[in-house]
């Protein structure tokens, strides 16, 4: 390769790399969405520019009432077949583990709130996951049935696509602006695809695995059938859309239904809940139907009866099943069906609160009823009805932003929400007597009032700071419903009095400042949420006296590093056990394991994470042995290993051999130029803590480090006067050089360190001279074992067949010397033959893994910046 190809390559790399990174940002996860969703509404905006609100509330009435059985139907048939995607999966994957009604329910259900609230791999994939996981379904067989789902909607959509393009449909090459024969091969070729793929099923035996997980793969005949629910799924969806357009539209179903795949595509691109506003673009757009109402009518209808009915029907059954069951206190045929819908609940409960929201905002954005208004302007000031517009507004948009509360299971969010809606029900009478709008608040109270047991978790973080996911789509969500505000006064000249004008006719100027104050709203959230992650500064903590005794007694000497005061204590009831953690704000991490006995140290791993539960945060133990691994087990957590703890017998311990000679010459130079070893007792520390903490900031300095935490202790005077300490002192000067704090466990059975520092001008044996010491005296005073500590990433298997999270170790133990020195540090400690034993991760599994290594390290190191450091 010429110098030219590898700088060419060097720069493609470069490029990518910062693609990548660009890609990763925040603020560009949300303006990818938002442009695709303001770039549709503009096309809308334009499209439907001679469209009066008026005209389309003529149409929807206007619509007969055969049509709308006839969509209803359609619906329904969907429905059905959607339902039948998780019956054939559960075969295929779990046959027999769950039954065939509740599979049909949580597929129906799923999809229901995934169409409403958008985001299907979030909400309807949730849902599915929680009702499998709650029937005993491990993740491989649950992510086997929604993959299987998937799969089967892809293979309806090939066939109905391959046959389209192969038979050449009347008004199917508009849409593909291609000559016939390229057409026809495309077509061809992918039914040939979906054949060669229908074979290879039928073969038998086909498993799929990733990074671990796996599961089975349908055979041909549950492959025929699961396609044949997808053609009944997509077929259904469009037909109920198909049906409502006027008839004098001119396009026929296989174009139609083309143009209806692709604003599917588009609506998912978006972020939008449902895809809405940008769905209806990409429709009108490619149907050519600009400047009807008659055709934005019927996707106004098409939203009720598909997107909002469906949703409707699975709350309130949810509502009912839940009142119930618990009347019950489920038993026998109820069981499962509590099971099934407990998981449900509370995101069903955000989409019902998000479209409550969704009811005022749009309320706002449209024209009052002017014979209520004049109802209202008998005996209600001016002043009260536009200040009930704009709390109705306000109270729109708090309710959409309270909604991922509710996902989370946040009481403070029922509460809050449950408050908002009464707040509605008052701003909807007071504002025009819109009497429906009440009743629907009123039903929204009902409904979430029998879902208050599903909210227990308590949560100091504020119930409005949403991730970026959530809050792409409200930002999307707010949008189309301004679009709705401009295009139903779109025959308002702009003014700039209109914000100033105050009139019981002036609709638009009650809309424009509700919008301003809504924006302002949505902006100050958006900030906090983007860059507003507070960190919980550690707080020092006394040590309650049962904590200093276990960690003192206890022969593990890792627990003393419970004493640095920057933790804090769940202790059982009979002070024989605790067990230290932090917080993060968004996971409670423990250090270690429970120290005392072990019987109430299982009881306190359960009492964390029923804590964090609570809380709604993650939950994980770090740098934890293989004593209760069982009980992280039963936790339902994932164990992760990190690396490896050296230790060093010392019995007939030695400095000879070749292994050790550095340490040997080390300590036999300081005893030839006068360097003194020295123990001092913690009772005599206190004079020579300032002649330590000396040492200490000119070490530091030297580093361009800070101290870390957590998982190491800093210099402390509270901390380091629990521990006698080692120190290597110039015997002329009787100056102290090096010094470390030393780790004494019960029955003498282990001896270990933490800080250990020297003077930066010191010579350079002094540290492995001070280590020589230790050891020696270690050996001498009848310890039984050595403490080096952690060599992180150390003995992981990278291998071919090793889970994904151990090659990602791996690739880090041996490319990430530049960051931190883990070969060097595992061959520093190797010199002394220890024996190594496994330390390990006890965490949620999948992607909240490296989440939790990410909060572990904000604990010790403060963040990315201070990792670097």
């Amino acid at each position: 390769m010429t110098t030219q190809d590898q700088g060419a390559d060097s720069n493609a790399k470069n490029w990518a790399e910062k693609l990548a990174a660009l890609i990763e940002k925040p603020w560009v996860r949300i303006a990818i969405p938002v442009f695709v969703t303001l770039m549709a509404l503009t096309i809308l905006h334009d499209l439907s520019a001679h469209v009066k609100w008026s005209d389309v509330q003529t149409d929807i009435a206007a619509t007969s009432w055969k049509l709308m059985f006839f969509a209803l139907c359609w619906t329904a048939f969907s429905f059905v077949s959607l339902s039948f995607y998780d019956v054939f999966a559960v075969q295929s994957v779990a046959g027999g583990k769950v039954p065939l009604p509740v599979a049909g329910m949580a597929g129906a259900s799923g999809y229901a709130v995934s169409n409403c609230l958008g985001f299907s791999y979030i909400t309807g994939t949730a849902i599915r996951y929680r009702i499998y996981a709650s029937l005993g379904l491990d993740l491989g067989r649950v992510a086997g049935v929604i993959a299987t789902s998937w799969v089967a909607f892809w293979m309806g959509l090939v066939l109905i696509l391959g046959v389209l393009l192969t038979l050449h449909p009347e008004g199917i090459s508009k849409v593909m602006p291609i000559s016939e024969t390229t057409e026809t091969i495309i077509g061809l070729s992918m039914l040939a695809g979906l054949v060669v793929l229908f074979i290879w099923l039928s073969s038998g035996g086909r498993r799929l695995a990733f990074a671990g997980v796996g599961f089975d793969l349908p055979g041909g005949r549950l492959a025929s059938l699961l396609t044949l629910a997808a053609l009944g799924d997509l077929f259904g969806a469009s037909m109920a859309l198909y049906v409502l357009m006027p008839d004098d539209l001119g396009v026929g179903f296989p174009y139609f239904f083309t143009v209806y795949v692709a604003a599917i595509a588009v609506g998912i691109l978006s972020h939008a809940p449902g895809g809405i506003g940008v769905f209806e673009a990409t429709l009108i757009a490619g149907l050519g139907a600009s400047g009807r109402s008659d055709v934005i009518a019927a996707l106004l209808l098409y939203r009720v009866v598909y997107t909002f009915l469906p949703f409707g029907i699975a709350s309130v059954s949810i509502g009912v099943a839940s009142a119930l069951t618990q009347r019950r206190r489920i038993g026998g045929a109820a069981t499962w069906v509590y099971r099934v819908i407990r998981p449900i609940v509370p995101m069903v409960a955000a989409g019902v609160a998000a479209i409550a929201g969704v009811i005022l905002l749009v309320s706002g954005a449209l024209p009052s009823d002017s014979q209520n208004l004049g109802v209202l302007r008998e005996f209600l000031p001016l002043s009260f009805v536009e200040a009930s517009h704009l709390a109705g507004s306000v109270v729109g948009v708090l309710l959409i932003l309270v909604s991922r509360g509710l996902f989370r299971k946040l009481y403070r969010a029922w509460a809050v929400a449950m408050l908002l809606m009464v707040a509605g029900f008052v701003a909807s009478l007071a504002k025009g007597l819109d009497t429906h709008e009440a009743i629907s608040m009123l039903g929204t109270i009902a409904l979430l009032a029998t879902f208050r047991g599903a909210f227990y978790r308590v949560s100091g973080a504020s119930i409005f700071r949403l991730n970026v996911p959530w809050l792409v789509s409200v930002i999307a969500l707010l949008a189309v419903i301004f679009w709705v505000g401009l295009f139903a006064y779109s025959h308002v000249q702009y003014q700039n009095a209109l914000w100033w004008e105050f009139a019981w006719n002036g609709d638009a100027s009650r809309f424009l400042r509700s919008s301003l104050v809504v924006a302002v709203i949505l902006g100050v959230v958006a900030v906090t949420s983007l860059f507003g992650r507070e960190i919980p500064a550690p707080a020092r903590v006394g040590i309650p006296e049962a904590v200093e005794k276990l960690a003192m007694e206890s022969e593990d000497t890792e627990s003393q590093i419970s004493l640095t005061g920057d933790k804090q204590f769940l202790i059982s009831p009979d002070e024989s056990a605790f067990i230290a953690y932090a917080d993060t704000g968004n996971a409670i991490i423990s250090k270690g394991e429970p120290v005392g006995d072990e019987t109430a140290g299982q009881q306190l791993i359960w009492q964390l994470r029923e804590m964090a539960d609570r809380e709604g945060k993650l939950c994980a133990f770090y740098s934890v042995s293989t004593k209760y691994l069982p009980t992280f087990l039963d936790l339902g957590l994932s164990i992760l290993k990190i690396g490896e703890v050296a230790r060093v017998p010392l019995e007939d311990f030695s400095l000879d051999g070749k292994p050790r000679k550095r340490f040997r010459q080390a300590k036999n130079r300081a005893e030839r130029e006068g360097y003194v070893f020295e123990i001092i007792p913690k009772e005599e520390l206190a004079p020579v803590l300032p002649e330590l903490r000396q040492i200490s900031d000119r070490w530091l300095e030297k580093k361009a480090g800070a101290e870390k935490g957590f998982a190491l202790g800093g210099f402390d005077d509270d901390y380091l006067s629990y521990f006698d300490h080692a120190v290597l002192r110039d015997g002329e000067t009787g100056k102290i050089m090096a010094f470390a704090n030393l780790f004494q466990g019960g029955n003498k059975s282990e001896l270990s360190l933490d800080l250990m520092r020297y003077e930066p001008d010191s010579p350079s044996f002094v540290m492995d001279a001070l280590f020589a010491e230790m050891m020696a005296w270690g050996a001498e005073q009848g310890f039984h074992w050595f403490s080096l500590g952690a060599a992180p990433f150390s003995g992981i298997e990278n291998r071919q067949l090793a889970s994904i999270w151990n090659k990602i170790g791996g690739f880090v133990y041996e490319h990430g010397e530049q960051f931190y020195h883990f070969e060097g540090l595992r061959s520093f400690k190797q010199k002394f033959d220890p024996e190594w034993s496994p330390n390990y991760l006890a965490s949620p599994g999948g992607l909240a893994a490296p989440r939790i290594l990410y909060e572990v390290n904000i604990l010790i190191s403060g963040g990315l910046r201070g990792l670097t450091k």
